[in-house]
């Protein structure tokens, strides 16, 4: 599974961390990433706190932030970049998805094909 944060949302997921609240397990806490349906374009992401991931996600660990991804979604999200930017207008996290086939305007939607609901990856 290769899922990759830029230097700037490490940072910002690592002291979003430590700004919440304090959960059960610290060794096991960190951001859960998942797809779920909806948004305008078919599929929206997802960024959770957790410290109690699920059996079947994955863990990738970037520098000192543990990420788990949802097994299910793991297909859509193979290779996926997540920055963090900052405008005038708009700022938060970016995703750049190599699966998606569209995305919406907004960059928190996309589209993967004729991808199934269970965010099987498309051919």
């Amino acid at each position: 599974m290769t899922l990759t944060l830029t230097e700037v949302a490490e940072f910002r997921l690592r002291k979003f961390l430590q700004g919440s609240a304090k959960t059960a397990d610290p060794s096991q806490r960190g951001i859960r990433v998942s797809v779920t349906d909806g948004g305008c374009s078919g599929y929206q992401y997802a960024l959770d706190v957790t410290s109690t991931p699920k059996p079947e996600d994955l863990l990738v660990e970037q520098g000192k932030l543990r990420i788990y991804v949802d097994a299910k979604s793991a297909p859509l999200l193979e290779g996926v970049v997540i920055d963090y930017v900052e405008g005038l207008t708009q700022s938060g996290f970016k995703f750049s998805n190599p699966n998606a086939t569209e995305s919406c305007g907004c960059g928190q939607s996309f589209k993967a094909g004729d991808c199934t609901p269970e965010a099987v990856k498309c051919s």
